[in-house]
């Protein structure tokens, strides 16, 4: 479509829906009304095929906690935010009663636990995780899946739609950037 010059700006973009609540994606159009909240656009680095961005800080409860030279993709193909485990096991002792599942394979909390505020940084903005996008799904016996998982091996995080349903994201293909805004739904 860009090549052909059907779509101008050469955009594609991205709000991500919740439940019954519709998403969209859209191309060569930027939807102001998603959010009253500003675009911030950050270089991405596509060498390796991704959209993948500088994210070198993190908060837990207000307290911000540095990453350095930390990266992560943004893909809507994955489900969970996949983050360092000792950002995972900082989040999850944060939260009462919250453990590592084996049969799982990731940590889950209580259901009526509380959750704590997090963000995570796109460039240099931080953008705050709903809380009900981190209680995942059902584990079961009183318990819920947490959202935020380990990125295992990886070098880099993949900020999938447990993040992205928090955000409004322009993925511009001509200039080599990803613009988000927080949404406050």
């Amino acid at each position: 479509m860009i090549n052909k010059k059907l779509i101008n700006p050469p955009v594609f973009t991205v709000k991500l829906g919740r439940g019954e609540e519709a998403g969209f994606y859209s191309f060569g159009f930027i939807d102001t009304s998603v959010t009253p909240n500003p675009i911030t656009y950050t270089p991405v680095d596509n060498s390796q095929g991704f959209w993948q961005v500088q994210s070198t800080s993190w908060t837990l409860n207000g307290e911000t906690k540095e990453r350095s030279g930390n990266t992560t993709i943004l893909d809507t193909g994955t489900t969970l935010l996949l983050v360092a485990d000792d950002v995972v096991d900082a989040i999850y002792g944060a939260i009462e009663g919250a453990t590592y599942d084996d049969e799982q394979g990731g940590y889950k909390f209580p259901s009526n636990a509380t959750i704590p505020e997090v963000s995570f940084a796109v460039g240099d903005t931080l953008y705050k995780v709903n809380p009900q996008d981190i209680a995942f799904g059902d584990a079961g016996d009183g318990y819920t899946f947490g959202g935020i998982q380990s990125r295992g091996d990886l070098d880099f995080d993949i900020f999938g739609d447990v993040f992205l349903k928090s955000v409004y994201v322009v993925f511009n293909q001509s200039e080599k950037t990803v613009g988000l805004a927080q949404r406050d739904d």
